[in-house]
């Protein structure tokens, strides 16, 4: 009896596999091909010591190959503009806009690599699927080259688009990273101007140094 409970376990930890391989391929896919997108967000950061939660709702633009206009709206304004060399975090606000390269920002599992596709789903993570949750399909990530910054995921897919449209990732101190993304225009025209920032006169400007 043991052996058969056993090897009933073992057809399902298989079964379950093959489908996260299943998601998991359709999704990389949907990314190789898709061209554009534009999208509302509502981010939760949870703090792992406080529990204090605080959330940010904006607006992301995607174009391929890699562009991304990141625009939060509240509590207060900010703008994340990455180009194939050079990416742009705006607080107008506070007068200032700090320039890095872009490997200093997508060299990491971060959420901008989920949100862009670029994180390979298949590659980088041991994919379990949680089955089916209010319509979406529900898998988990446990990073095979854990970082700092990310030590457990999960994302949510709806089947019939193949696309992430929530995120929730884990750092090795506990501390929580979930985004939502709502109203999603596929494939959409995108004007080259919405990825492109010229500081305001009076601006101070920063430059992180490369490590």
């Amino acid at each position: 009896m043991r052996s058969i409970i056993l090897g009933l376990f073992c057809v399902l930890l298989t079964a379950t596999g093959v489908m996260a391989d299943d998601v998991t391929d359709m999704i990389q896919k949907r990314y190789e091909t898709l061209q554009s997108f534009r999208a509302f967000f509502l981010q939760k950061l949870t703090n792992a010591s406080s529990r204090e939660v605080q959330e940010r709702l904006g607006t992301i633009v995607f174009v391929r190959p890699m562009f991304i206009r990141w625009e939060t709206t509240s509590p207060e304004p900010e703008l994340l503009l990455i180009g194939q060399d050079q990416v742009w975090d705006y607080f107008p606000d506070e007068e200032t806009a700090y320039r890095y390269t872009f490997d200093q920002v997508m060299s990491s599992k971060t959420m901008l690599r989920f949100v862009s596709g670029e994180a390979n789903l298949k590659e980088d993570f041991t994919v379990r699927d949680l089955g089916q949750e209010g319509g979406f399909r529900h898998l988990q990530l446990i990073p095979k080259e854990p970082e700092p910054n990310l030590v457990e995921g999960e994302i949510w897919v709806r089947p019939d688009q193949n696309m992430l449209e929530r995120v929730k990732l884990v750092d090795f101190f506990g501390n929580i990273n979930e985004l939502e993304l709502s109203g999603i225009e596929l494939d959409v025209p995108i004007q080259d101007e919405e990825f492109t920032l010229t500081p305001p006169p009076g601006t101070t400007i920063l430059d992180s140094p490369e490590e």
